[in-house]
């Protein structure tokens, strides 16, 4: 195995280098922002569930019409994060995941779907950094959206519905819970 530095810079808020828009709320009954993430919502080759959290949000503009929620590791050592879930097409009418909305589209709102996540599948996939690297943070991001609905597909990256995404965001709402692996 090769060796790898553990000690790079920690990445920037990814969100920071966005157009700044407004936030509002967004709370978990699962995670908390800063604090780690239970074993349920790591990766099953950690050991976890591949469960992922349960999300609710509030204070959003009047004008929204839809919702993305992603999630993004941006410590993981691949010079582009590692996207762990992307679901579209959230009506502007839903305001919570439960946590199994990450196991299937059947547990999603009606026309709601995922993307595939960097791990090579559709639905979330949960925290798995490199046993020994340093603290990862997760960003769990609702977009608050002027469109219904993005025009993607289920077989785009995730990187592809943030493009889109960026485009008609009007309010952003993240919480940003950690997790680490010994080694």
């Amino acid at each position: 195995m090769a060796y790898m530095n553990f000690d790079r810079p920690i990445a920037p808020d990814p969100y920071s280098l966005l157009p700044s828009v407004p936030s509002f709320s967004l709370i978990s009954d699962d995670v908390i922002d800063g604090e780690l993430m239970d074993i349920p919502f790591a990766h099953s080759n950690v050991g976890g569930e591949d469960r992922s959290p349960q999300l609710a949000w509030s204070g959003f503009p009047k004008q929204t019409r839809g919702f993305v929620v992603t999630c993004l590791d941006p410590d993981a050592p691949t010079g582009s994060g590692f996207w762990h879930w992307s679901v579209v097409n959230i009506p502007a009418s839903v305001t919570e995941l439960p946590s199994t909305s990450g196991g299937s589209d059947r547990a999603l709102p009606q026309g709601a779907f995922s993307v595939r996540n960097d791990y090579g599948s559709r639905g979330y996939g949960g925290a798995a950094p490199p046993a020994g690297d340093r603290l990862h943070r997760y960003f769990f991001v609702v977009h608050a959206l002027d469109v219904e609905r993005l025009d993607v597909t289920t077989d785009v990256p995730p990187a592809a519905v943030g493009y889109k995404t960026v485009f008609h965001t009007l309010a952003r709402a993240t919480l940003t819970p950690t997790y680490r692996v010994s080694g």
